[in-house]
């Protein structure tokens, strides 16, 4: 086992690679940015790699909960439901749905959990296709996608469609033309591939989708917040996604939900809930939806969840996806030309498209040991995250990670495989 301290055969690329990352943090476009997160300047933290899996906390974000707290809830009190948080995951959903998803206002909501939301939607799409009898899923995609599926096909008597691409890449949409017909209701995709990080071609997902007269549900957990979208303009129909990766939102942040607006009048989403009916506060019998994206509620919102998300938001809006997305393909390509000088000599292969067009947020490195080199790693400030049954995962959020931090991530990740 090598220590921290344990010298590599041959070391003569690290001062470039070093000098390399000072100079593109010298002329980042978004290098204040880092200084704005909790733990940046923490001394323990060498490197923080698992801003895909969940993000540092925005300084701005702890006076914001602390507002929350002692003002809006200390004092307004119950009031607070009349001055702003009845509304706000439609508000805080219109600002992501301008800021990050590429798409109108009233399309998006925020809360429940990604599964729950899963949930509702692919329910919902499948009743929005009535008499298809089954859906297109691939075996790449995360697991709660997948098990969410399992059981929902299990419940409707319907047949599961299974994709099975390259898992060092992902789904094509050649793949897609060869399953989809005209007993395909839903085809469900991660927009990005969690462990490859594959970017999905979501406009020619959509059309593939379409010709058949089926319906797109997108998984935007790892792209929401590092990869521009345009949910509108690509005709998505469906998409769910989390808030505490790229968004920042803390752990268990509540989901995110968007339905295109030309299916809001017949979606019905099976969990029906007194802040989804269409006069919430008559609490008559009776269940009628209200119209809209408010639909998609069902039980009171988790306000405290999901408050730090504006901060975040706030963040995008001064900076524009177009630079978050170009600082995100230039922090994963250094951190791919960096792992192919130092790590592939010992054997770690790039299990991640080479090609930055086809790739979100992150790259997955493969190696036999990296189980127990992630596990040192954590212990010396380094953390990356592991993938089974090989991988580890170097997530590069664009607003909070610097080149440097890149460097000393892959850096290490050398030293620990020198015996």
């Amino acid at each position: 086992m090598a220590s921290a301290s344990a010298p590599r055969p041959d070391r003569t690329a690290d001062a470039a690679f070093a000098a390399r990352a000072a100079d593109l943090d010298a002329r980042d476009p978004l290098a204040a940015y880092p200084a704005r997160f909790i733990g940046h300047d923490d001394p323990e933290i060498v490197a923080y790699l698992d801003g895909n899996s969940l993000g540092r906390p925005p300084k701005a974000a702890a006076r914001r909960m602390a507002d929350l707290v002692e003002q809006q809830w200390g004092r307004r009190l119950i009031r607070g439901w009349d001055e702003g948080w009845f509304d706000l995951p439609l508000t805080i959903g219109d600002r992501l749905a301008r800021t990050v998803l590429g798409a109108a206002p009233g399309q998006a909501t925020i809360g429940d959990s990604t599964t729950v939301l899963l949930f509702k939607l692919i329910s919902g799409g499948l009743d929005l296709r009535p008499g298809r009898t089954e859906i297109v899923l691939d075996r790449e995609n995360f697991p709660t996608d997948r098990y969410l599926l399992e059981s929902i096909a299990a419940q409707r008597g319907l047949t599961l469609r299974w994709l099975e691409p390259d898992p060092a890449l992902g789904v094509t949409t050649a793949d897609l033309d060869s399953v989809i017909g005209e007993q395909t209701a839903l085809v469900v995709l991660s927009h990005v591939a969690y462990r490859s990080g594959f970017l999905v071609d979501a406009p020619a997902a959509a059309r593939a989708a379409h010709e058949s007269g089926a319906l797109l549900l997108l998984d935007l957990c790892h792209s929401a917040g590092s990869v521009e979208l345009a949910l509108d303009d690509w005709g998505v129909d469906l998409a769910v996604g989390c808030t505490y990766k790229y968004l920042n939102g803390g752990p268990g942040s509540p989901a995110f939900a968007y339905v295109a607006a030309s299916h809001q009048e017949r979606f019905a989403q099976p969990i029906w809930g007194w802040m989804g009916a269409a006069d919430s506060f008559a609490m008559g019998q009776g269940y009628e939806p209200s119209p809209g994206i408010r639909r998609v509620i069902s039980g009171t919102p988790a306000i405290t969840g999901m408050v730090a998300i504006e901060d975040t938001l706030d963040m995008l809006d001064e900076v524009g996806m177009g630079a978050v997305r170009a600082k995100s393909v230039a922090l994963t390509s250094f951190a791919q030309e960096a792992a192919a000088e130092v790590l592939a000599p010992f054997g770690v292969v790039l299990s991640s498209p080479s090609d930055p067009a086809m790739r979100g947020g992150h790259i997955t490195l493969d190696h036999p040991d990296f189980r127990a080199v992630v596990a040192r790693l954590w212990e010396r400030g380094v953390i990356p995250d592991f993938r089974n049954p090989t991988g580890i995962r170097v997530g590069l959020s664009p607003l909070s990670t610097t080149f440097a931090e890149a460097w000393a991530g892959i850096e290490a990740i050398a030293e620990e495989l020198s015996a």
